[in-house]
């Protein structure tokens, strides 16, 4: 849809009719359900879910949508707002959205071979989606992020660990990390902020061979379009990448 938004005249120049329309995958921005509103004449609606869930809320046909969000749970499934002691937080307050554990007729029986995994995902009395949301006074979900550091470009999730790994196996680089930014398009784009190694020299050339020394490790979406050389990492007293100043950073 946010492709679509390039070409000006769509709603003229291609012109179809729709009866729904609907999209999932990542957050819908305000201004593409209102582009596909003025160039369609209809609203498309926007829901969420993940793979061991399936969607958990939406904009349905029968309710109003409020751009930007959500919507609410889907009818007869337990899905609310939670603090870190599994407590429902107050309306407007960020907190993560948390499925209660078989309310949900999709709701999978574990991981195939991995009980251990199965066990700490599904064992409990809720599933956590570790993204963060808020709630209205009326009932509608708002998408403020994911509670941890995954990174959503294009509909597809990217781990920073996994980036900043294949990155650390070019020789050049001594030290990585990875964000996503905002991306008109893919919503988020992948960035490395990349130390390097004694006797390199940051260049464009440079950026350009890591990035494809990542792309041949990982997939077409999670390489970083954007490198940025630093000459060091902020970091915790435990050593732990503070991904969420490099974030700021990114937004000064």
């Amino acid at each position: 849809m946010r492709a679509m938004m390039a070409v000006e005249d769509a709603g003229t120049r291609h012109p179809q009719k729709f009866r729904i329309v609907c999209s999932a995958g990542e957050p819908l921005n305000p201004e593409a359900i209102r582009w596909f509103r003025e160039h369609y004449g209809i609203t498309v609606l926007d829901y969420y879910g993940l793979t061991e869930s399936y969607p958990l809320c939406g904009n349905f046909p029968f309710m109003e949508v409020r751009e930007g969000s959500m919507g609410k749970p889907v009818p007869g499934w337990d899905v609310q707002i939670l603090d870190l002691d599994e407590q429902p937080v107050a309306p407007g307050e960020r907190g993560e959205i948390c499925l209660r554990a078989r309310s949900n007729p999709h709701y999978p029986l574990g991981y195939w071979n991995n009980e251990a995994a199965a066990q700490e995902t599904f064992g409990g009395e809720w599933f956590h989606t570790k993204d963060a949301a808020s709630q209205d006074e009326d009932g509608y979900f708002w998408y403020e992020g994911r509670a941890d550091d995954v990174i959503i470009t294009a509909g597809y999730r990217v781990g920073p660990f996994e980036v900043e790994s294949a990155c650390l196996e070019h020789p050049a680089v001594s030290e990585s990390a990875a964000i996503g930014v905002p991306d008109e398009v893919k919503g988020m784009i992948v960035k490395a902020f990349i130390v390097l190694a004694e006797g390199y020299e940051p260049s464009d050339e440079l950026a350009t061979e890591i990035r494809g020394h990542v792309r041949s490790r990982l997939s077409a979406y999670a390489y970083p379009r954007q490198i940025a050389f630093v000459d060091d990492l902020p970091k915790t007293l435990t050593g732990k990448i503070r991904r969420m100043e490099l974030r700021e950073a990114s937004r000064a």
